[in-house]
């Protein structure tokens, strides 16, 4: 039986998933390190390789054609599959090794695990050097998505295909009062709690209405003076005012030494809501990634130094 051998030129193909992903030739240009004349020189080799424009011109970036759309999930696979051979055979050494990793954490990650990260690579792997990127409203632009950053840290709902979650561990909440409040003792009743007004911290997106959501399940009122944008800016407010802030447990754990402050267990049983990592699948054998997501995982896993602690768990999916 006679074979007949398309032939294909394997570095034209990032080109083509940087333009589905990115639908910009600036963007995707930027992404891959080439000059947009380049990179247009590669589009017209991708076109007439694949016999087809691939690529329209809109108003609001390149629209890809409707085999475009067909190949890409082929192509992405056939790319992934290749780089899982590829850096499976890769050794891995921490201690020696020099690279530069973007990720981005939310701002509750920022503040309870980030600081551990950074003391763990500094001790484990001081060659390897994090890049944060804005955890923003829309999961795309942190870039895990495309896979230009390599994992995004927080919270993840109805999560692209081509991204793997891995489930962390679970944090509960807690109050935070001014150590001196006239109205609230050691313990914080149903009645004080909707009688305060109330600190709120702003989430990116879709999570904006989360704990709002979870105290309307609960029927549990809440007036909000103001909203703040990072949890730092909290207890600031919080310890000027007579208002009250409703915080994750390890954030709290964290504020316990600020005497300014009181923490207080809240009023109803809230709950508790889950932590997550989440990375494109393309990185799913990578040594350095593996290494590094087996770093966090077992950070995340450690016992709070007081108080409540999250309930670990190595859950993943994908």
């Amino acid at each position: 039986m006679q074979h007949i051998w398309m032939r294909y030129d394997l570095n034209l193909l990032p080109v083509f998933l940087a333009l589905i992903e990115e639908r910009s030739v600036t963007r995707a240009a930027e992404r891959l390190g080439m000059t947009q004349p380049a990179l247009s020189n590669s589009l017209t080799r991708l076109r007439s390789m694949l016999l087809d424009p691939l690529f329209v011109r809109e108003r609001y970036g390149m629209q890809p054609t409707a085999k475009a759309l067909e190949l890409a999930p082929v192509i992405a696979a056939a790319l992934a599959s290749l780089d899982d051979v590829v850096r499976g055979q890769q050794a891995f050494e921490p201690a020696k090794a020099k690279q530069r990793i973007t990720i981005a954490p939310n701002s509750y990650v920022e503040f309870v695990l980030l600081p551990a990260i950074v003391a763990s690579l500094r001790e484990r792997a001081p060659g390897i050097a994090l890049r944060l990127t804005p955890y923003g409203a829309d999961l795309a632009e942190t870039g895990v998505v495309s896979g230009t950053t390599a994992m995004a840290l927080g919270r993840f709902v109805d999560p692209p295909d081509n991204l793997v979650v891995q489930h962390l561990m679970d944090d509960g909440l807690s109050c935070i009062v001014r150590a001196d409040h006239p109205q609230v003792g050691d313990r914080i009743t149903k009645k004080q709690y909707e009688r305060l007004r109330h600190v709120n911290v702003l989430p990116p997106g879709r999570l904006r209405a989360g704990l709002f959501q979870v105290l309307e399940r609960e029927g549990l009122k809440r007036e909000v003076a103001v909203s703040v944008t990072h949890f730092l800016a909290i207890p600031e407010v919080v310890a000027v005012t007579d208002y009250c802030a409703t915080l994750p447990n390890l954030i709290c754990r964290r504020l316990a030494h600020d005497r300014r402050l009181k923490i207080l267990p809240t009023p109803i049983d809230l709950g508790t809501f889950p932590v997550e990592m989440a990375w494109h699948v393309r990185y799913r054998h990578d040594p350095v990634h593996v290494w590094l997501r087996a770093l966090i995982v077992e950070l995340a896993q450690q016992p709070a130094p007081s108080g409540i602690a999250p309930t670990p768990s190595g859950r993943g999916r994908g």
